[in-house]
């Protein structure tokens, strides 16, 4: 018994929901580790960044590496965890590719740099991997399963598409919204079973898809005052993200749930899942 839990003992006899309430926010905070730390480093390198050759966002490359490196060897992830996280980096760069491009310029990273692919310096591939961190990691510590989740085929359609409307949108009409709410007629009966320390609760998963995509919402606004990447209407000077954007991480975050989901059930069947239980649960 840790620290940790040994200081938290007697509030479970005393007081079990709030016990179990502390555990998910300790263990919130474990999952989203490689996400904080990045996120401090660069709102940090925009207060502070030493005179030196090395480029800002390839001194943050470094320490995204150094970050990764460390929860590897401290045993924090496993590699299969890694193998999650390295897709996340590969999607994300090709989508940041495209989005950075000059025929489209969704956005843009204002500050010169060495480590980069064309206008996308190599640490902005970290910042989706800190989606997949948090995801493998959560998933882990609070032992997900699910119940009414829709079938594999429909989830995984819907994901795809909300992927390649991230593309198409700028060509074609943009189906954000038809995604969402096909989304939300397929996951309306799905619950997340999660446990945070003794109990094993659970609440509807599209509530955790609209948490979550709210915390990433906030840290992108945290990201572009520190101007890490800016939007074109944040050239002459910051301002707040537009709210719509908000939808766009939604998506995101639905599609990253059901990737990692795929993998997970295909570990289940070659029999290689770790210490979390995966259970499907009846589909709709």
């Amino acid at each position: 018994m840790n620290l940790i839990e040994r200081a938290l003992l007697p509030l479970g006899r005393i007081c079990p929901a709030l016990y179990e309430f502390i555990w998910f926010g300790l263990k919130q905070a474990w999952a989203c580790i490689f996400g904080a730390l990045l996120l401090i480093g660069i709102l940090i390198t925009r207060v502070w960044y030493p005179d030196i050759p090395l480029a800002r966002y390839d001194a943050l490359v470094f320490y995204a590496v150094a970050i990764q490196v460390l929860m590897l060897v401290l045993k924090l992830e496993s590699w299969r965890e890694i193998c999650v996280i390295f897709l996340f980096h590969l999607m994300a760069t090709a989508m940041e590719l495209f989005k950075t491009s000059e025929e489209i310029g969704s956005w843009a990273y204002p500050e010169n740099s060495f480590l980069r692919i064309y206008n996308v310096p190599l640490f902005a591939g970290f910042m989706y991997s800190a989606v997949g961190s948090y995801m493998a990691r959560a998933w882990r510590g609070f032992h997900f399963h699910f119940t009414e989740f829709p079938p594999l085929w429909l989830a995984g359609a819907i994901s795809v598409l909300a992927y390649l409307n991230f593309f198409t949108h700028h060509y074609f009409p943009d189906i954000r919204w038809i995604l969402i709410a096909t989304g939300a007629v397929a996951f309306w009966k799905t619950r997340i079973h999660f446990k945070p320390k003794n109990r094993t609760l659970k609440m509807p998963l599209l509530i955790g898809f609209l948490l979550v995509s709210l915390t990433i919402f906030i840290a992108e606004n945290l990201g572009t005052i520190a101007r890490a990447w800016t939007y074109p209407d944040q050239k002459s000077g910051w301002k707040p993200v537009h709210f719509s954007k908000l939808s766009a991480w939604y998506l995101l975050m639905q599609l990253s749930f059901v990737l990692i989901y795929a993998l997970r059930q295909l570990e289940a069947k070659l029999g290689v899942n770790g210490p979390e239980k995966i259970i499907p649960g009846k589909a709709i």
